[in-house]
């Protein structure tokens, strides 16, 4: 491979859009606490970049995918360490604007040395900014209007598009307003997205809205700016009842990042263990999901979820893809 640093490599054409399997990461949060013993103030990973051992940390983790996705011979995103790194979030962590924007990229920076060490013609690897909710992942408590999120999100879209970030990905989107906001955002900053929304057990989002109208709605809006959704922090168990086959809406899902545990989100808050539910099992969640939905090929996990299920997702979904050697 060509190795160049400091600016984008796929943003005109990810390679994830073709049909391979594309594998990312698992937890990051979790498996940082409750694995690695570190603490995330805030479930912010993104502040482990102030000193030279979270740094490593940071190494450590995303190194330990890049591993696997070159074993199994796939593609592989790297989702920046930045969901909680937009503004406040990062006042309540005492970062200035000027402070924040310098984290980002600095998250940024990282992913590339990584991309350096691993990318082959078999494995390639896109760079993802990660966007996280302006309040909290679960419950929409600091709902804003389309325009509101559009000005509140511009600062952090702004700052990967200067950067070798190939896309940014709106992670665990629980409204519709929010995600419409960002849209437009990526689209006047030129960055591709994908947005990944969140459902309850009721397959719906935690504002009552269901899955497809919300896909649907940003589409319309946007004229289907992004370039694919996924669907987080959930178990598989509560969202594949509404997957049908065929449907329109349902084939703009490209990826899916889901929880290790069946528990609902409040379940999940309440609890004071990590739930890590059974690898092997979500593995053949996977492909179950797969065998139905043709244009899957984006799989990570989320909260609970670590190198085991990645693995274990890659072992169960690789033979469904096409051999692209």
């Amino acid at each position: 491979m060509d190795k160049k640093e400091g600016r984008a490599r796929y943003r005109d054409a990810l390679p994830q859009l073709n049909d391979g399997l594309f594998l990312t990461d698992g937890g990051i949060e979790t498996t940082l606490i409750f694995h690695e013993g570190l603490k995330l103030p805030d479930f912010a990973a993104f502040h482990l970049l102030r000193s030279p051992e979270g740094e490593a940390a940071l190494y450590k983790y995303f190194r330990t995918y890049a591993e696997i996705a070159k074993r199994f011979g796939v593609g592989l995103i790297l989702e920046s360490a930045t969901w909680r790194a937009n503004a406040d979030w990062g006042i309540r962590l005492g970062y200035t604007s000027d402070a924040l924007a310098d984290v980002n990229r600095k998250a940024i920076h990282l992913l590339e040395n990584i991309r350096n060490d691993y990318e082959t013609d078999r494995t390639r690897v896109v760079i993802s900014g990660c966007l996280g909710p302006r309040g909290d992942g679960y419950v929409p408590d600091s709902a804003m209007s389309e325009r509101e999120a559009e000005a509140y999100h511009r600062e952090q879209v702004g700052t990967f598009a200067g950067t070798a970030a190939d896309m940014v990905c709106a992670v665990t989107m629980n409204y519709v307003e929010e995600a419409l906001g960002l849209a437009r955002v990526a689209q006047q900053a030129d960055m591709p997205l994908a947005i990944s929304f969140t459902v309850e057990t009721d397959r719906r989002l935690p504002t009552g809205q269901a899955l497809n109208a919300a896909i649907e709605q940003v589409d319309e809006a946007t004229s289907a700016y992004p370039c694919y959704y996924m669907i987080n922090c959930a178990h598989p168990t509560h969202f594949e009842r509404v997957l049908i086959t065929g449907e329109r809406w349902v084939e703009r899902i490209r990826g899916l990042r889901a929880n290790a545990s069946r528990m609902s989100h409040a379940e999940l808050n309440e609890s004071p263990e990590l739930d890590t539910g059974n690898p092997a099992e979500l593995g053949l969640e996977y492909a179950q999901l797969k065998t139905r939905l043709r244009q899957l090929n984006v799989m990570g996990g989320c909260c609970g979820t670590d190198h085991r299920h990645v693995e274990q997702i890659a072992s169960a979904c690789l033979p469904l893809f096409p051999d692209t050697t």
